[in-house]
């Protein structure tokens, strides 16, 4: 929400030829407790003032000798290319204000002038002004949040997959399928993945233990299993893993770490 104090603080331009017309205008705005109130009656100076101070209004007039209000608007929309034109047109043509709404005018204002309609609708069109400048502040504010909170994230996880690889000898991902996304070191050797002999060697009863876990979508922690090498001896992995689920409590796949652990066996 607005306070009263934002629209009477907002910055407006007042274009017109006309001496006594903008006389008028500054006194009805001055009156209303509007307090940055700048005018020209020189159209050709418009594009150079809101380039400097870009206004939050622009009340413009269409018929001005030289350079009209159609063309004062042309120049304007080269300074808010794809965004909000300020333009709040005066005219005395009713013929005109649909051409003036079409060439990017926000709204009118008919000659002569009513009084109360001319507070009403420069209020009105502050107002829209003012949230819509709040809201891309807003949208920008949020862009960089995400782009911050993005940032953090892939730092927290370049952080822990250095961690996990520290910590074991490989981790691996794999989706409701079983095939592997994401690994590193000789995940499918361990897990017996595409492979038709590997699975061979395992310890039969440990292996379908391990298998029966998984298919159950269980976590497991510290599982150890074993297998015999192409060299007769053993050779004992440790494995931990967890289920993966989205947000819309679906299995996704599983994730986890495993260790050769044979000469702890070895040594025991």
């Amino acid at each position: 929400m607005l306070q009263s104090t934002e629209i009477l603080n907002a910055s407006i331009l007042i274009v017109d030829d006309q001496e006594a017309n903008v006389m008028l205008l500054e006194q009805v705005l001055r009156n209303a407790g509007y307090t940055r109130i700048t005018s020209t009656m020189d159209p050709q100076a418009v594009h150079a003032l809101h380039q400097q101070h870009r206004y939050d209004l622009i009340l413009l007039d269409l018929q001005m000798p030289e350079m009209d209000g159609f063309e004062v608007m042309e120049g304007l929309r080269d300074i808010e290319a794809g965004s909000y034109l300020p333009v709040l047109v005066i005219t005395a043509q009713p013929g005109h204000k649909l051409r003036a709404l079409q060439a990017g005018a926000k709204d009118f204002i008919s000659k002569p002038f009513d009084l109360v309609e001319v507070k009403t609708r420069i209020h009105n069109m502050l107002e829209v002004r003012l949230l819509y400048q709040k809201l891309a502040e807003y949208n920008k504010s949020l862009e960089q949040m995400v782009e911050e909170r993005t940032a953090e994230l892939r730092e927290s996880e370049a952080r822990f997959q250095r961690f996990t690889e520290l910590s074991s000898d490989w981790y691996w991902e794999q989706d409701a399928q079983g095939n592997l996304t994401r690994f590193s070191g000789p995940v499918a050797e361990m897990l017996g993945i595409g492979s038709e002999a590997e699975p061979q060697r395992w310890n039969v009863t440990e292996r379908a233990l391990l298998d029966a876990k998984i298919a159950a979508r269980e976590p497991f922690l510290d599982f150890i299993y074993s297998r015999v090498n192409l060299d007769g001896s053993m050779q004992y992995l440790q494995v931990s893993g967890e289920p993966m689920f989205d947000n819309g409590s679906r299995f996704i796949g599983y994730r986890g770490i495993g260790l050769d652990v044979t000469e702890r066996h070895r040594s025991a």
